[in-house]
């Protein structure tokens, strides 16, 4: 019996206070999204992810008391045109070393903008950011995709600088991350890490120690340029289909919501 409900517990979907805003969200993200394509602007997806040490060496650290080992964060962009032509930075992220680079954002819109003119640039939200409650009326949906600014790890992304480029700085809201080709980029990334690893370490034995060096640069230089452009566009199309399918579904659960309502009221 215990088998049987938890079974059924499974199946069971939480609904809570933030679903229609964050749906509200998701719409206008889509619709503030496809207006600029509309009007011309290339798609960017700017974002960060985290490689920890255990990823690059292989060690298993889960049965061993709690160890702090290096964290590297990388930042990079991408799209349907494949990685953005700028120079990918990594950072050591450790207790010692926690600063964020006011300048990289500058670099970096200068760049897409020599590359692809105006760019609708899609960075990821904040969780407890998405789930404030959005402002009402007209200025409240044209205001909702674009925040004040996104702060990431290494980089803070300003809006007012994006638009000093002619781009456009919008926010997918976190709740929909799989909106956001980039994390496939990074998950391809991380299992070329995983399944090449040993092709980048070199041993030295001694006659007391055993040495193991790892090519470090090389390994995350040539997992991210194994994510070619095929497999950007790949990814892009995947994301379009999904929100093909999601503007019609969430418009539909909008207008259950407004009935339901209408019906309470009576």
């Amino acid at each position: 019996m215990a088998r049987l409900t938890n079974s059924l517990l499974k199946n069971i979907v939480i609904r809570t206070q933030f679903d229609s805003v964050r749906r509200k969200q998701c719409l206008q993200y889509l619709n503030t999204l496809r207006t600029l394509q509309y009007d011309g602007y290339k798609t960017v997806y700017f974002g960060e992810t985290e490689i920890p040490e255990t990823l690059v060496t292989g060690e298993d650290f889960s049965d061993s008391y709690y160890m702090n080992t290096p964290t590297w964060c990388i930042l990079h962009a991408g799209g349907s045109q494949g990685w953005v032509p700028w120079k990918y930075r990594m950072f050591l992220r450790d207790d010692l070393c926690i600063k964020q680079e006011d300048s990289l954002f500058f670099e970096f819109c200068d760049v897409v903008k020599k590359a692809y003119g105006k760019c609708a640039i899609v960075v990821k939200g904040r969780r407890q950011q998405d789930e404030m409650k959005p402002k009402a009326g007209k200025e409240g949906e044209a205001q909702a995709c674009v925040p004040t600014s996104i702060n990431l790890t290494s980089i803070v992304c300003s809006p007012g600088v994006a638009k000093s480029y002619g781009h456009e700085l919008i926010s997918l809201p976190s709740a929909y991350n799989y909106l956001n080709p980039l994390d496939s980029a990074w998950s391809s990334m991380k299992w070329f890490i995983i399944n090449n690893r040993k092709e980048f370490c070199l041993q030295s034995i001694d006659n007391v120690y055993a040495y193991q060096y790892i090519l470090f640069s090389d390994l995350i230089s040539k997992g991210i340029e194994k994510v070619s452009l095929s497999k950007w566009k790949a990814l892009t199309s995947k994301v379009r289909r999904s929100s093909d399918i999601l503007v019609p579904s969430m418009c539909l659960t909008k207008a259950q919501d407004c009935h339901e309502k209408q019906v309470w009221m009576r």
